[in-house]
């Protein structure tokens, strides 16, 4: 006689690397998961051990796609013929929506502490405060306008793979920022999250180099070292201000990292016209 399946058998859970990718997800962006085959109800019981900490292996990936919407609706503003810094205050407008402002919060949060805050318990008062002082509008002020500008320079084309580029760089050494750096903070959510392992990191790096080279060819070498030497710079000066990293640390660097692609690409791509 056949033995009948149990139907009340747990389902095989989903591979590891699915729940890593789809924490990434839901972390970096405001876009609900599909509750459909392994994603549904991924991420409702509890994270496996060092998942949080994993999950920055597929920041770059994640941070493509941002990058890719935005692109698509500056191609979109110029087949509308919109002027170009309009066109590229949309697309990045559009970035911030999607990923609910999270880095750039992160970095108006860095510029008022460390700008405001004259001991190591004061700036991360500051850093945790949800208030925005002078510093962190002009922090907003500056990513915003540098990042609009360095887009606007660049023919539609080049702009939607700077953007998907960029948004893949600018994530690809947060990993590698968090292996290094210790956290400021005990009870913070860096803290929580945990140090990531060197596969993570090596994964993370994967990740940016391919997709930059997918999206920019030769340029790839430049855009990537760009974005590494601002990742490296912040992590200097987050080590000198509060002795290691915080979310807003990681949200400040990535902010940087996408001036610093977005910059090399129009310096580059305008000299070569």
């Amino acid at each position: 006689m056949p033995i009948m399946p149990d139907a009340t058998t747990a389902p095989s859970p989903p591979p590891r690397w699915t729940q890593d990718a789809a924490l990434a997800l839901v972390f970096l962006t405001r876009l609900p998961l599909p509750p459909i085959g392994p994603l549904n109800g991924l991420l409702s019981g509890p994270l496996a051990e060092g998942a949080s900490a994993r999950a920055m292996g597929w920041f770059p990936p994640v941070g493509a796609l941002i990058g890719l919407a935005g692109g698509v609706v500056y191609a979109a503003a110029a087949a509308l013929h919109l002027p170009p810094l309009a066109g590229a205050l949309l697309a990045l407008a559009v970035t911030v929506r999607l990923t609910g402002g999270l880095h750039e919060d992160g970095a108006a949060d860095v510029a008022d502490g460390f700008g405001g805050g004259r001991d190591l318990a004061r700036k991360l008062e500051i850093m945790r405060d949800s208030r925005v002082g002078s510093y962190g509008v002009l922090a907003l002020v500056f990513s915003v306008g540098i990042r609009a500008a360095a887009l606007a320079a660049l023919p539609v084309p080049a702009a939607v793979a700077a953007l998907a580029a960029a948004g893949a760089l600018s994530r690809c050494g947060l990993a590698a920022m968090a292996r290094v750096l210790p956290a400021a903070r005990r009870d913070g959510l860096a803290a929580a999250q945990g140090r990531p392992a060197m596969a993570t990191v090596l994964l993370a790096l994967l990740f940016g180099i391919a997709i930059a080279a997918l999206a920019l060819g030769g340029l790839a070498l430049p855009a990537l070292a760009a974005s590494l030497l601002a990742v490296a710079a912040m992590a200097a000066l987050a080590r000198r201000q509060i002795g290691g990293h915080t979310g807003d640390v990681f949200g400040a660097a990535q902010q940087a990292a996408e001036a610093a692609v977005l910059l090399t690409l129009s310096a580059l791509i305008g000299a070569a016209a």
